[in-house]
């Protein structure tokens, strides 16, 4: 059974307990547990005699009305930069490169620390456990560090207005293209996630469907990220960062601190509950069984004097014999460290991978970097933001623990699928437990102090709009600025104009501004109708596509734009196409369940099968000949069977293979000879050189019988043109 498969089967069944059918889909099964009357009561009891999850209460309204007043501060500080722009292309694109280091820091680590490392983490970690969660942080927090080593300061030096602006120069319009097409995809993916995570805070606070707390987030957003550019963007950051990031640290490390339980701990039980061992026995003044006074089993008279259902009862659902903890330290080397609970380990690896290089391709990272005052500030921010981000980040990965103590399995409020067994967890019946998707958000409205659950969720918040305005900005830069603005070049019968151009210097920054209205629609679109039954959940899955795009395509020929004495726009056209087709062909050919675990040896790496059987589970203190033996294959069991991952690290060592056997063959010369004007040789963008650069270039072009083909790496000592007067045509080719 597959995760579609699986919540088909769960749907079915709220379907015909709606309609007063049975709980088991196998009547003959169904009917051992005899008749049973649904009204007023659910599946879980009637067939495991587990109480009916307890509902929540409604939020507060003050939380709600916390979260938009603090979000119209945010849209009218962001507004108000328009009037930074003056309409200067270089203002709106890279705010003039003139960021000083704390805006660099805030607004970088604000790109990292989104509702997916916040909100998504702590999704995953309570689903799972730590580090599901935990990665998204260590991978994001790990890639600005990995950027400080290889890129920032060779991004600051190179004066391009975004990233394809690198590629342009050294491969040509061609490589230009395909890297804007990959950027854009990936950036719609990271923008819907961020989406669906405020759209779930808004949604649940202000009690509105999801697709229209989605639509008015995105509107919100768009207004002033298109208003006020990279000033907007940069210096709304640094208010929500520092609103978002204390709000959010001060609300994990007070759960921490003060929480009575870090983690669920062993269960108490109930009526006829055998405890795992003597040490648990004794933690709850257990006492010798019915059936088998050798075994230990609940006290009824202590701990549940007048019966279940009374107020002195103290009982739970057994979901943990000998409990739960925060943290699991061998889980990334130990697929066996969660036993009974299946380990996602190469998922969780390849995660970390994928973020770790995929983001160094990142459009709003690079462009902070481009945004420095100086190389030296570009590098420094990184190593700062990626610290800030393992800083902010990690500690919600704890909180997934401290959920579950709340909402978890062996709570009043967990909710299980009846017709569900597992031969790990020796449940013959509701084996599956359903978690709660809004369960973060409930424990940041009902359990946590009102002023530190309103705060965290403001922080929240203003991290998803922080990387929102950062992805529309990007997205409607690199689609005016590397595609619309060289169209001519690709379809000069369609757009020569008489000489000119369809999009000049004086109207690219209104089409970049029309243009975001698109690019965020498409994004919200996603989010709006992105209903994700997948196991990373909608949030965090949606950041690990973005940049498993990035990491298939763009990042090899980025090092090779650096790292290369001669960029090569073969080898780098080859590599992108390359590593997106076997990433495209891996998808679709490794066995995939959707539950993104491999297929490791355990019991514990089995599917839930369907309801085995009415006997007790052997747990249970109830005769020998009515309690279930797991090993008598009543279960049906499925191995899970996901490669998930494997196509995401196969890809871009393919890409890497492909680039560097081209760069060999082309050390004497070019396989190719490409037009000197071509779309498959490179050029100088607006910006990024002066006229003695482009003197020097025409001198090395004159030359180019004589000597080996020109290197295309970095032009030293890159001169500034006017930052308002670009030229349209002063596009030098350089020797492929």
């Amino acid at each position: 059974m597959n995760a579609v498969g699986l919540s088909l089967v769960i749907f079915a069944a709220k379907l015909m307990v709606a309609f007063g059918q049975q709980c088991i889909a196998d009547p003959n099964l169904d009917a051992e547990f005899g008749d049973y009357d649904l009204e007023g009561s659910c599946c879980q009891e009637a067939i495991c005699l587990l109480g009916c999850p307890e509902q929540v209460d409604a939020p507060n309204k003050g939380f709600g009305i916390a979260v938009v007043v603090a979000i119209g501060v945010f849209v009218i500080v962001g507004f108000l930069t328009v009037f930074l722009i003056k309409g200067k292309n270089e203002n709106y694109f890279v705010a003039g490169r003139s960021l000083p280091l704390w805006v660099i820091v805030a607004t970088l680590a604000s790109q990292a620390i989104d509702s997916n490392a916040i909100l998504g983490n702590a999704d995953l970690s309570y689903k799972y456990h730590f580090f599901d969660g935990a990665v998204l942080p260590i991978g994001l927090g790990l890639s600005l560090i990995l950027n400080a080593v290889f890129f920032a300061h060779k991004i600051n030096v190179d004066k391009a207005l975004t990233l394809p602006d690198v590629f342009a120069k050294r491969y040509g319009k061609l490589v230009e293209l395909l890297v804007s097409l990959c950027t854009i995809t990936s950036f719609l993916c990271l923008l819907a996630g961020n989406l669906v995570g405020m759209g779930a805070i808004l949604s649940y606070l202000l009690d509105i469907s999801k697709a229209n707390a989605i639509w008015i987030s995105a509107a919100l957003v768009l207004v002033y990220t298109i208003a006020g550019g990279l000033f907007s963007v940069a210096y709304t950051d640094c208010l929500q960062a520092l609103v978002g990031w204390l709000g959010c640290m001060t609300l994990a490390f007070y759960m921490i601190r003060n929480s009575e339980d870090s983690a669920p701990p062993p269960s108490i039980g109930y009526p006829d509950y055998i405890y795992p061992d003597q040490e648990t026995c004794d933690m709850y003044d257990g006492v010798p069984c019915s059936n088998n006074a050798t075994l230990c089993c609940y006290n009824i008279d202590q701990n549940c004097p007048n019966g279940i259902g009374s107020a002195d009862c103290v009982i739970d659902n057994g979901a943990y014999p000998i409990g739960d903890l925060p943290m699991f330290s061998n889980q990334l080397l130990d697929e066996h460290a969660l036993y009974p609970f299946p380990n996602a380990i190469l998922w969780n690896w390849s995660t970390v991978f994928i973020l770790a290089f995929g983001n160094l391709a990142a459009l709003d990272f690079q462009a902070r970097c481009m945004a420095s005052k100086t190389p030296r500030i570009a590098v420094i921010g990184c190593l700062l933001a990626g610290c800030l981000t393992f800083l902010v980040g990690i500690p919600f990965a704890y909180l997934g623990a401290i959920t579950r103590t709340y909402y978890g399995p062996d709570t009043a409020r967990a909710e299980f699928a009846a017709d569900t067994c597992s031969v790990a967890l020796g449940l013959p019946t509701c084996a599956l437990w359903l978690p709660d998707p809004q369960a973060f958000i409930k424990l940041l409205t009902h359990e946590a102090p009102a002023f530190l659950g309103g705060w965290c969720l403001i922080g929240i918040v203003a991290a998803s709009m922080s990387t929102s305005d950062g992805a529309i900005l990007a997205m409607g830069t690199v689609f005016t600025h590397n595609i619309i603005r060289n169209v001519d070049a690709y379809f000069s019968c369609c757009f020569n104009m008489g000489g000119k151009k369809l999009i000049t210097n004086d109207n690219l920054l209104n089409i970049a501004r029309l243009v975001s209205i698109p690019v965020t629609a498409i994004a919200a679109t996603v989010a709006a109708y992105y209903e994700s039954s997948h196991s990373a959940g909608a949030t965090g899955y949606l950041l690990i596509v973005a940049f498993d795009v990035m990491l298939a395509s763009v990042v090899v020929p980025l090092f090779g734009c650096f790292y290369t004495k001669k960029p090569s726009p073969l080898a780098a056209l080859l590599s992108l196409l390359a590593g997106v087709a076997v990433r495209v062909i891996l998808e679709y050919s490794l066995p995939k369940d959707g539950f993104l675990l491999a297929p490791f040896k355990g019991d514990e790496f089995l599917d839930y099968g369907p309801a085995a059987n009415s006997k007790v589970p052997p747990f249970w203190d109830f005769p020998a000949e009515d309690a279930w033996d797991p090993a008598d294959g009543a279960c049906d069991q499925v191995r899970f069977a996901d490669w998930t991952g494997l196509d995401s690290l196969a890809a871009p060592l393919v890409s890497l293979v492909v680039f560097v056997i081209i760069q060999f063959l082309e050390r004497n010369g070019p396989l190719f000879k490409f037009s000197d004007d071509g779309i498959m040789v490179g050029y100088l963008k607006e910006g990024q050189g002066d006229d003695d650069d482009a003197k020097v270039l025409e001198d090395d072009l004159a030359l180019k019988e004589e000597a080996a083909p020109v290197s295309t790496a970095p032009i030293s000592d890159q001169g500034k043109v006017d930052e308002n007067n670009f030229p349209d045509e002063d596009e030098m080719s350089v020797s492929a």
